[in-house]
């Protein structure tokens, strides 16, 4: 099985310095997978680079192979078909997981042992919780191209994820998609200033308020 050649540290921390909703923005609202995909409680955003997962629905034998078979700065991304019978993971392997260095885990599936999960602090994202615990017979693969929450994902893109849920940038437009939402970023907290300045003025228009882009918008 190949192992998938990290993303530079130098696109990780720029990465960081972002959000998922900044990301989607400048990939035409994009990118994001399916909005029942959430971490298990708030403030367990990420930022890494994809090892994909492909399971039976409710066989997590791979996901078991995927984790002693990760390296620190992976993101495992799973794809459980969407299976809500068994759960995928639990404290066990999630507790092994970042013991070894990844950086989450996210699945298309459930999981359990919700309380412990977080007060593990590690970032958990799933559909949902389930007891029943799953199988481990197999079939699956490892580092294939997958799809999860409804969005393709390629062994080494980039993948990010925070309390409005994941988003995947792929490799391949990684650094344009990170300049463009840095821009966003800057044009964003520059709004804000004008808000905040607004919000102190006596009587004033509000049509001054108003986005550059709208009137002509309008006029279409």
């Amino acid at each position: 099985m190949e192992t998938v050649t990290l993303l530079p540290n130098e696109l990780i921390e720029r990465a960081k310095k972002l959000n998922t909703t900044l990301l989607a923005d400048v990939m035409g609202c994009t990118g994001a997978m399916d909005y029942r995909i959430k971490p298990v409680s708030s403030g367990m955003e990420f930022v890494g680079t994809a090892m994909t997962v492909s399971l039976r629905p409710g066989d997590n034998l791979f996901l078991h192979q995927a984790i002693y078979s990760a390296k620190k700065g992976h993101v495992l991304v799973v794809d459980g078909k969407g299976h809500t019978n068994n759960a995928y993971l639990g404290e066990l392997m999630a507790s092994s997981a970042k013991a070894i260095g990844v950086e989450a885990v996210v699945i298309d599936g459930l999981v359990r042992d919700k309380k412990a999960l977080e007060e593990l602090k590690f970032p958990i994202y799933s559909k949902g919780f389930n007891p029943n615990g799953p199988y481990k017979d197999g079939p699956g693969e490892v580092n294939k191209v997958i799809s999860c929450g409804g969005v393709r994902v390629i062994p080494g893109d980039l993948i990010v994820g925070d309390d409005d849920g994941v988003v995947v940038v792929p490799a391949d437009r990684i650094d344009e998609v990170l300049y463009k939402a840095s821009e966003k970023l800057e044009y964003e907290e520059n709004r804000l200033k004008t808000i905040a300045q607004y919000a102190n003025m006596e009587q004033p228009d509000p049509m001054s308020l108003a986005p550059k882009w709208l009137e002509s918008k309008i006029k279409q």
